[in-house]
């Protein structure tokens, strides 16, 4: 009888603890949020469509593109879905864009809602740009590394890897994104001709509280290879891709070829040997 009365006050012990690190009360989410509001009322907010919201951001998924190897029509087609054409409260409220929520690294401000779980906590960030830097410093986790290995042009592949990597719970969510992909067209600025224009073409808003300067994290696994001093720009190529290859950071490679920018073309010889 001990024993059992012992097992039922630890179990209620761990139980609540186990709630009081998952779960927040309605009162201080709502609290919470009502802040989070304040320093960002909306009031320069103009709903977009579709073809707005592509308009506006793909100059930025293009710069990501070329900084980190993420196509481009990926990141827009999860910016359109999962912010709902950039609509939805948590894009308008709280600048997240790609539904990121918050883990235990996360040192800036959450915005509570209802998802998997009663009050979710989801990172804020203080502009789209910011969310957009986060997605794809998000990708660079261990359990999407495969997705790097895939050609830049193969969305289908991507839109696969991501679900099979754990972003998205939905049965659907590959043929949602390719589906966005292929009615926009978003697979046109994965091509390495169209990167140059695009960049040249948008006025991108600067970036803020993630300098171009961050290190794209590397592949252990993958080692340089002594034997080629030089390599060649193929089709479907990033600084990204081509660093990752070497056992490079992307800086390690602009600086080898004093590369100010990202873009890179078709043809193109790179040192890729310190």
């Amino acid at each position: 009888m001990r024993k059992t009365i012992y097992l039922f006050i630890g179990l209620a012990f761990f139980t609540s603890c186990s709630a009081h690190r998952v779960t927040v009360s309605n009162r201080a989410a709502k609290q919470n949020n009502r802040h989070v509001r304040q320093q960002n009322d909306g009031s320069n907010y103009t709903p977009l469509t579709s073809l707005q919201y592509i308009d506006r951001y793909k100059a930025i998924a293009i710069q990501e593109m070329n900084s980190y190897g993420i196509p481009a029509s990926i990141t827009l087609a999860q910016g359109l879905f999962e912010s709902g054409n950039g609509n939805g409260e948590l894009a308008r409220v709280a600048n997240n864009h790609f539904g990121i929520k918050s883990t235990p690294s996360w040192n800036g401000n959450v915005y509570y809602k209802d998802d998997d779980n009663k009050n979710d906590a989801f990172r804020v960030y203080s502009s789209p740009e910011e969310s957009f830097r986060d997605h794809s410093l998000f990708l660079m986790r261990k359990n999407y590394t495969p997705l790097f290995d895939l050609d830049i042009t193969d969305y289908k592949g991507w839109c696969r890897g991501l679900k099979k990597a754990g972003y998205a719970t939905n049965p659907n969510y590959p043929s949602i994104l390719i589906g966005i992909i292929e009615k926009y067209n978003l697979q046109q600025y994965d091509n390495p001709g169209h990167k140059q224009i695009e960049m040249k073409t948008q006025d991108p808003a600067p970036l803020t509280g993630h300098p171009d300067s961050i290190v794209a994290v590397r592949d252990s696994a993958v080692q340089p290879n002594p034997g080629n001093k030089t390599y060649t720009v193929k089709q479907g190529d990033t600084l990204y891709n081509i660093s990752k290859r070497f056992g490079l950071s992307v800086d390690d490679l602009k600086s080898l070829n004093n590369l100010d920018g990202s873009a890179i073309k078709i043809g193109q010889v790179l040192v890729v040997v310190k």
